[in-house]
């Protein structure tokens, strides 16, 4: 079953990433700690992290989440996992342009809640913190044109990312207009290769 928003989120009472890292990193009675990073550590209507624990994460960039958690992730990020592990990396961390959850991204707020982005790229600086040259995987395909902030976003991340000396990857081929590919149909051996971002964004309108 899907996830539809019930409500825009600047109506939630947010959480904070920094206290729901804190929360993430105690003993659960849901799901193994050590094998899981997941934050906010509960089902909601927004998600900033699910990934897996390790030295080496690839860290997969989706336009937004959907209903996955841990011990029960969707076809997408089990692909996202198989490639992970298949090209050298031992663990995988699902991050996403914006943090609502919408199975459907046509069913994403229309507007930017400004306070749950600054919240999402805490995340991002967090993990990015990890290791000591992250690579990050473009992988959010032409889903990016759904809403105009997403592009503004994207930006924001290639500022920190670029402060941690991130490495940009794809895998698989790019469409027409340059989006990279969506994990959910490559093959699990896909290797990543280099991606300009910069320069894809240059193209964007």
């Amino acid at each position: 079953m899907g996830h539809i928003p019930q409500s825009p989120t600047a109506g939630l009472t947010l959480e904070r990433f920094a206290p729901a890292l804190e929360e993430a990193l105690k003993p659960s009675l849901e799901y193994d700690v050590d094998r899981w990073l997941y934050v906010p550590n509960h089902y909601g209507e927004y998600r900033y992290i699910l990934g897996t624990r390790g030295k080496n994460p690839l860290i997969c960039i989706g336009i937004n989440p959907s209903t996955a958690a841990p011990d029960h992730l969707d076809n997408t990020l089990k692909s996202v996992e198989r490639i992970a592990l298949a090209n050298g990396f031992d663990s995988f961390i699902m991050f996403n342009v914006y943090p609502q959850r919408a199975t459907r991204p046509q069913d994403m707020e229309r507007e930017c809640n400004a306070a749950l982005h600054a919240q999402n790229m805490e995340a991002f600086e967090y993990i990015c913190g990890l290791s000591a040259h992250p690579t990050v995987w473009a992988a959010w395909g032409a889903v990016i044109e759904q809403r105009p902030y997403l592009k503004d976003c994207v930006r924001e991340m290639i500022a920190i990312g670029q402060n941690h000396g991130a490495r940009w990857v794809k895998a698989g081929p790019v469409s027409k207009k340059g989006h990279p590919h969506h994990p959910l149909y490559l093959k699990k051996d896909t290797p990543v290769e280099p991606f300009d971002l910069p320069g894809y964004l240059d193209t964007l309108e």
